[in-house]
This record gives C-alpha cells, sequence and structure tokens, in this order.
C-alpha cells in the first residue's frame, strides 16, 4: 500500500525546538538512508493515519520534501516513531529512505484466515508463534501482509515457514523449519493443578533476583537492550547511516523517550 506525505525542510533542533514545533501542531522528522540525513517536520494526522492502516510499517510512503534543494519528491518506509504514553500522540518519527530499484529487507505482519481451525473446533488452542515474517524483496513487490491459511490445521500440528505460498519475487530470510502458527493441545486439568500448586519456580526466584544483582553490582552498569529496526536494505546496511545521521535529532527524540 502507498501513502503520500507532504513533509517540509527544517533547520533547527533539540529539546526547545522539538517542543516548539509540537506546540505548533507540528512533529519533528528525520529522514536518512540513501546517504543524506534531512531533518522535517510533518502533520501527525497523516503520519496517524498510515500507523491506522493494515500496512503498518510495510507502507511505502510517496515524500514531497518542500523546501529541500533538490529530489524534492523521495520514497521511503517508516522506520520508527515515538507516542505520548498518557496521550497516544505521536512525538517524533524517523523515516527510511529507499530506492525502487534496490532490493530491501522488511518484517512483514502475519495474518491466519480461514476461520476457526479444526483442531481448535476440537479442544485445542491456536498458537501464533510468529507475528511477522522477514523478506527481502524490491519495494514495489513489497506485501502488505502475509496470510497463512489455518484451517485445516487438527491438533498437534502447524505450518512452518517452508509451507507459506511463495510470492513473487519474494524471498522469506527466517528459518525454514520454524513454527509460523500452530494448534496445541489443551492442558490437562491435573497438570495445570501441579503447575499451581508447586512451589519449585517459587522457592528459586529469590535466588536468582539475589544474584543478579550482585552480578549488577560488581559488572557495573548493565548494556541497554537493542532496538530492532523495521527495514534494511539488503546487502547488510542495516540502519548503519542512523549512527552519523542521528547526531543532530538525539536530543529531541531523548525528550520523546522521556515523556513516556
Amino acid at each position: 500500500m502507498k501513502f503520500d506525505l507532504t513533509v517540509s525542510m527544517r533547520e533547527e533542533s533539540g529539546k526547545g525546538a522539538a517542543r516548539s514545533m509540537r506546540r505548533a501542531g507540528k512533529i519533528p522528522a528525520v529522514l536518512y538512508g540513501q546517504g543524506d540525513c534531512l531533518l522535517l517536520t510533518l502533520n501527525p494526522e497523516q503520519l496517524v493515519k498510515i500507523l491506522k492502516s493494515h500496512a503498518g510499517s510495510t507502507a511505502l510512503i510517496s515524500l514531497t520534501v518542500n523546501g529541500a534543494k533538490s529530489n524534492q519528491n523521495r520514497t521511503a518506509l517508516l522506520r520508527d516513531y515515538q507516542v505520548d504514553p498518557v496521550t497516544g500522540a505521536v512525538l517524533h518519527a524517523d523515516l527510511f529512505e529507499i530506492s525502487m530499484s534496490k532490493p530491501i529487507r522488511v518484517k512483514v505482519p502475519i495474518k491466519v484466515i480461514g476461520g476457526i481451525p479444526a483442531g481448535v473446533k476440537e479442544g485445542g488452542v491456536l498458537h501464533h508463534n510468529m507475528r511477522d515474517v522477514h523478506v527481502e524483496c524490491l519495494p514495489a513487490a513489497l506485501p502488505d501482509l502475509i496470510e497463512i491459511d489455518a484451517s485445516a490445521l487438527t491438533i498437534g500440528t502447524g505450518i512452518y515457514v517452508k509451507e507459506i505460498s511463495a510470492l513473487e519475487g519474494v524471498r522469506f530470510l527466517d528459518d525454514a523449519d520454524q513454527m509460523v502458527v500452530s494448534v496445541a493441545a489443551p492442558m490437562s486439568d491435573a497438570k495445570l493443578e501441579a503447575l499451581l500448586t508447586s512451589g519449585a519456580g517459587a522457592a528459586g526466584e529469590p535466588e536468582v533476583a539475589a544474584k543478579g544483582k550482585e552480578a549488577g553490582a560488581e559488572g557495573g552498569a548493565g548494556a541497554e537492550p537493542a532496538k530492532a529496526g523495521a527495514a534494511a536494505p539488503a546487502g547488510d546496511a542495516k540502519g548503519g547511516e542512523k549512527k552519523d545521521a542521528a547526531a543532530a535529532p538525539k536530543a529531541e527524540k531523548k525528550d520523546a523517550e522521556k515523556k513516556k
């Protein structure tokens, strides 16, 4: 799915400038990915429309960049965004510029179709082992989502990545033997009762927590969790440009994160 988005160039960066933009009804954004890093402002209503679409992060965005010295028309994917945890308002957006002639690697959401699986009707439990699949393709071949028909699944069966119907121009990057969706047998009352009454897990928990605190004290501050990206060009360039590109808007993104 493709969307049109009009953005404007900006020169100001930092927390103060970002707050002023939000008060004026705009939000700060950054475009990177093809060697350039452009500081932008955009209309949050247009961005929310993209976020609410079923395409989500796989939507191709046709950008019109007002104020750009060259190449005002560009194509991008929504790489990341921050929202206010209280109001839900979008605070900042990262856009990743792509070339229509170069393959990209993107995570595409999975949609289970076919109604209630046969195994669930027999009392089984449907498990979504994967919520999305990692694919490589040209931007024009990028699917909005991957449909999986689970209607024939019985208890104890599932669908693997290698069993997903092939799509022209799309290559699946996940392990072929990884389970996508499955139907498991329901847990018996005896097993459930045994798990609830077992004190083995609870007994070991305080000791593990204590050891973790001691290790943290000896080893210093822990590492921050890695942040997953939504798209990267094929060839192992997974947002490498962002390290240099994100220097200017770093302060305003930190301010957005503090509001969470």
